[in-house]
């Protein structure tokens, strides 16, 4: 069991109502977390996430606290059945990587758990002020798409937010940004251009009243030092610097999220598995898309921690 395990934890667009509640119902490590969250919240948040509404659930205000509680149970019953399973590194995508710190044990739970409730506030209040969207674009490599966006300059209020796998990109901005910049990567060879289901403009310039609002808080939040590396979203690759740390989690609300850069950072190190733990499998099928060559497991129910012992024997005996 002594591997080289990469934690990898999923954002906002995971959650469903019900997410870990069988982790909740079965192991009282978890059920400590959604009472501790509770407790620190000052409301019974935990209720939200098990019964909904979705429509309620999916409001970026919740979303983001309902996904990090969840993705912590999850990771701390796993810790507690088999804790001889301990990562050399993790990372997490735009709000899992608030959980990837505290997985990597840079910031307490309770520290991290009022980050993220702030961080949901103002990017809900954001997308609010400054209504926009996202759209991914399907058949263009990340850097014709980067040439495009930055051709027809930030007052065309349009950004790259996402580069998460060959040949899918995601762009944000407002509507009318999006359509100029579809236009034009369109004319380059862009197959398709597919709306996402999201409220807001997230990593790019509508989000930079949320930024402002969040980087004192990040600012003031205490972070550690700890024999667990980071892989972090903004650079796409390792950051050991507590205060590098810092301001790439300010930067990360209106900047790209550079995904697939990081995994190929992890995958030069010799990660020789990787664990997601969340709601969905949204980073394994990513991992498909990019080569990961070494296997991915998403923890997601009980089943999957259930088939944990069998996956691990196999790639101990590869």
């Amino acid at each position: 069991m002594d591997k080289k395990w990469g934690f990898l934890f999923p954002g906002q667009g995971a959650q469903y109502p019900g997410m870990a509640k069988d982790f909740y119902e079965q192991f009282s490590v978890a059920k400590e977390v959604f009472e501790e969250a509770d407790s620190i919240l000052k409301m019974p948040f935990s209720r939200l996430i098990f019964e909904g509404p979705a429509s309620e659930l999916t409001l970026t205000k919740n979303s983001q606290v309902g996904i990090y509680i969840a993705s912590i149970a999850i990771l701390r019953t796993l810790q507690h059945n088999f804790p001889d399973v301990q990562p050399i590194v993790c990372a997490g995508l735009s709000l899992g990587e608030y959980t990837a710190l505290t997985a990597a044990q840079k910031i307490s739970f309770e520290d991290c758990l009022k980050l993220v409730r702030s961080r949901a506030l103002y990017m809900h209040e954001a997308c609010e002020q400054n209504k926009g969207g996202m759209q991914v674009i399907l058949g263009l490599e990340a850097d014709v798409v980067e040439a495009v966006v930055q051709e027809l300059g930030s007052a065309s209020n349009v950004w790259v937010a996402n580069l998460n796998c060959p040949g899918q990109v995601v762009i944000a901005g407002t509507q009318e940004g999006m359509d100029l910049a579809v236009l034009a990567l369109k004319a380059k060879g862009a197959k398709r251009a597919l709306a996402l289901d999201v409220s807001g403009a997230f990593h790019s310039g509508l989000m930079h009243v949320a930024q402002q609002r969040l980087a004192a808080e990040i600012l003031s939040t205490p972070l550690s030092q700890s024999a667990i590396q980071l892989v972090m979203n903004v650079p796409g690759d390792y950051v050991s610097d507590v205060n590098a740390m810092r301001g790439f989690l300010i930067d990360q609300v209106a900047s790209p999220v550079r995904w697939e850069k990081g995994m190929r950072a992890m995958m030069a190190q010799e990660v020789e598995g990787y664990i997601e733990m969340g709601p969905g499998k949204t980073l394994a099928g990513m991992n498909k898309r990019i080569g990961v060559s070494q296997p991915t497991l998403s923890i997601e129910k009980v089943s999957d921690l259930e088939e944990f012992p069998k996956w691990m024997e196999t790639l101990c005996n590869c």
